[in-house]
């Protein structure tokens, strides 16, 4: 097909990179923050009383039920809640609905590397901010930008920044900050005070299931935050958005909390007993508050440690360049999962 056919910007463009996805009945998955537990057991039970039948007709192009559950949990009304097809697109409908034709967006660098080409396909400058040596943030004195994704936790630094710095940020902030907390269950704190405060005109503060409900496989995402904003981004959502199985098995994950809360203990028990081993061999390793680790060797060759257990089918997420080459991210695993790791990762720090 002729280039002429496509627009400039999208043939000039670079596309994102999900991590890969390995197949295999030995594979250990570490590469891309899944959740290696299963659901809550609802999720099941809702999947299988799920009529078929239902499918004949359009789901509820609101996600009336499950927008109710997430206003109740957060104390907010309906009218500050947006469901979204996975946090990823509401981030896209965000770079719309909130960014003129000559709009910028800002975001961390580094940080999720899908924000760049968000802002590359709506043809908006990019204004990155660069975090500090050990991944501190600290903004430019006069910084501006249309739209602002600002990740808490970060990845894949693993860190979260304090909630009262991100509130200070956001209050005099020109334009809309959406303060993307896919990792937000595994942390001590969260922003979500923030979206439902009274006198927040701006922010947005993000969630998904994909995480800490072991359900990247439905792709759901939500927002909370002042109505207009939400108001402008189911203006121009598509018109069903989310379908009739994927608002079932989400509203059933939102009815029980405590399974997903016992899901997250397990996962942050084994981050502290694989940080505390990585530390001991002399490994560099953050303060996780995030389901992974981002972890620099001592001798900073990232690449042979990612190449060695790639070898070993164990998969874990490299990041080439000069402030994240020196270092790979580890999804936590299963316990069974971070020995075979550990032995592995033994071998070569002898």
């Amino acid at each position: 097909m002729s280039s002429s056919l496509i627009a400039k910007s999208v043939a000039a463009m670079t596309g994102y990179t999900p991590g890969e996805q390995p197949r295999g009945n030995r594979i250990i998955k570490l590469n891309t923050n899944e959740n290696p537990y299963p659901p809550s057991p609802a999720v099941a039970a809702a999947l299988a009383a799920f009529d078929p039948a239902t499918l004949r007709r359009y789901p509820d192009p609101m996600a009336t039920a499950v927008r109710r559950r997430i206003a109740a949990m957060h104390g907010c009304s309906v009218d500050q809640v947006f469901a979204g097809n996975g946090s990823d697109e509401i981030l896209a409908l965000a770079t719309r609905a909130f960014v003129e034709n000559d709009g910028s967006i800002g975001y961390f660098e580094p940080s999720y590397s899908l924000y760049p080409i968000l802002a590359d396909i709506r043809q908006a400058a990019r204004r990155p901010v660069a975090l500090g040596p050990d991944f501190g943030w600290a903004m430019p004195d006069a910084y501006a930008a249309s739209l602002f994704f600002l990740t808490n936790p970060n990845a894949p630094t693993s860190l979260q920044h304090d909630p009262a710095t991100i509130a200070a940020f956001c209050a005099r902030f020109p334009g809309v900050v959406i303060v993307d907390e896919a990792y937000a269950d595994f942390a001590p704190t969260d922003c979500m005070p923030l979206a439902t405060a009274p006198g927040n005109r701006n922010t947005l503060v993000m969630r998904t299931l994909s995480k800490s409900f072991s359900l990247a496989g439905i792709r759901f995402g939500y927002a909370v935050g002042p109505a207009e904003l939400i108001e402008a981004l189911d203006k121009i959502k598509d018109s069903y958005n989310l379908d009739a199985l994927t608002q079932s098995l989400a509203l059933a994950a939102l009815n029980d909390l405590d399974a997903m809360r016992a899901n997250v203990a397990r996962i942050v028990a084994t981050r502290t007993r694989l940080t505390r081993v990585l530390r001991e061999w002399g490994w560099r390793v953050p303060a996780s508050a995030a389901n992974f680790l981002f972890a620099r060797p001592p001798d900073g060759d990232a690449a042979r440690r990612f190449n060695r257990l790639r070898e070993a089918e164990i998969y874990v997420r490299y990041f080439p360049g000069p402030v994240t080459g020196d270092s790979i991210r580890i999804s936590i695993g299963t316990d069974a999962e971070i020995d075979r790791l550990l032995e592995l990762l033994a071998e070569e720090n002898r």
